[in-house]
């Protein structure tokens, strides 16, 4: 299989993009919005395509062209406001669902937020963030693609564990961002998970395992 990681210069992608490299079932397009990222990608052995989230649904479905899935892991990160949550969280995710059914790429994993189907348990630091989670995962739900929702807790860059705990309805938690990478990795081809949505935290269970019990 074929993945193109939207976000792949991110925390979650760069991890990602490791694991599809290095998978004997998979390879992986980088989807990079600047030349010195792309660069520093294919150095890696990496193929790259570059296009941008605030740019059009047409230049993201070019770069998707080709491939069998789409994994969404961008955001707009914690230090922007509400304006760049708009326009990366929403509508730039929004965008690549469009483009992802433009180019006939059917397979579509997207990085959400934990609870983010329920909006009695947003956290009230980031609502903007939850809203835009909500929404575009509502929107993927909606369409025509095969898709896998992944709610992850909380995000550290502590060492992955190779161990989770992964269900419909978590407390809040967190989750090494390298866990949360090697889950989306098995979600992937997992047909259990198809047009399935899961809260995501560490727990006791080795991954592989967990999502064959999703």
């Amino acid at each position: 299989m074929k993945v193109l990681v939207v976000g792949a210069n991110g925390q979650i992608g760069r991890h990602l993009v490791k694991l599809l490299q290095e998978s004997e079932k998979h390879t992986v397009r980088a989807m990079v919005r600047k030349e010195e990222q792309a660069e520093e990608f294919n150095n890696q052995g990496v193929e790259t395509a570059l296009a941008d989230l605030e740019g059009s649904v047409v230049d993201i479905a070019k770069a998707a062209e080709g491939c069998d899935a789409v994994v969404f892991t961008a955001g707009s990160g914690g230090q922007t406001g509400p304006d760049k949550t708009l326009l990366i969280d929403l509508d730039g995710a929004g965008k690549t669902i469009e483009a992802a059914e433009r180019a006939g790429v059917m397979r579509y994993v997207q990085v959400s937020a934990i609870q983010a189907h329920n909006r009695e348990n947003w956290s009230d630091q980031i609502k903007p963030y939850f809203a835009a989670k909500h929404y575009t995962d509502r929107m993927l739900e909606l369409s025509r693609l095969t898709y896998t929702i992944v709610r992850p807790g909380g995000l550290t860059n502590d060492n992955g564990e190779g161990r989770i705990m992964a269900g419909e309805n978590l407390e809040r938690a967190s989750i090494p961002r390298e866990d949360v990478a090697e889950t989306i990795l098995h979600t992937l081809d997992a047909r259990n998970t198809f047009n399935k949505g899961f809260d995501l935290v560490s727990g006791d269970q080795p991954i592989e395992e967990a999502v064959r019990d999703i």
